[in-house]
Formats: structure tokens, sequence, C-alpha cells
């Protein structure tokens, strides 16, 4: 059965990692969840670098965080916060493509 990430996630966001980098949050509503997109690579270098239109030499990291049931990307801000150009300065308004990942659940 296709659920769609907003099922099984209590906070998807976006924020700056300093000037130069964008994280990427997800955090799942429960443990089941979180190792199913871990064990699965659900979120991986290909997703993230097709959802946002980069290279994956341009994605810092991925970093699964068990304690939270979280997992952070990491991504090269294609224009430095605050520079000319910059439309979103906290970086707080990138998660969107996020939110349309979608998975297969059993059951």
């Amino acid at each position: 059965m296709k659920k769609s990430i907003l099922d099984v996630a209590r906070v998807i966001r976006s924020k700056n990692s300093g000037p130069y980098e964008l994280t990427l949050d997800v955090m799942f509503n429960d443990r089941k969840h979180y190792e199913l997109f871990r064990d699965r690579a659900i979120i991986s270098r290909d997703l993230i670098s097709r959802l946002y239109n980069v290279d994956t030499s341009e994605i810092l990291g991925i970093v699964w965080f068990e304690p939270c049931n979280a997992v952070k990307a990491t991504i090269r801000r294609r224009i430095a916060s605050g520079a000319p150009g910059d439309t979103d300065i906290y970086g707080a308004q990138q998660h969107a493509p996020l939110l349309s990942i979608e998975f297969e659940e059993e059951g």
C-alpha cells in the first residue's frame, strides 16, 4: 500500500546550517517508520539529488539519528544566506520537495 511521508513524520523542516549549507530534517512518529526508511534507504543521496535538482556531490551528508527517530540531510546552498538573489535567508522554506516522498508499506 502506497503512503505519503506526511502519514509517518511528525516534523519535516529545513533550516540553515551556516550561510553556505541547508539542512533538511525528517522526524518520524515512531521507531517502526524510522527503521523502515533507514533500512530501505528511502531517503538517499539519489532521492535528495532528484528532489532538489543538485548533483550528489552537493549533498554533504545524510545522518540517521536513532535517539530522535530522525534523519538529517545537508546540502550546499546555491546562493549563500543573505547574498543578493537569496529568497530564503533562514532556509526555512526549502522542505517542500520532501513532502512529495511516497513509499510502500506492507499490510
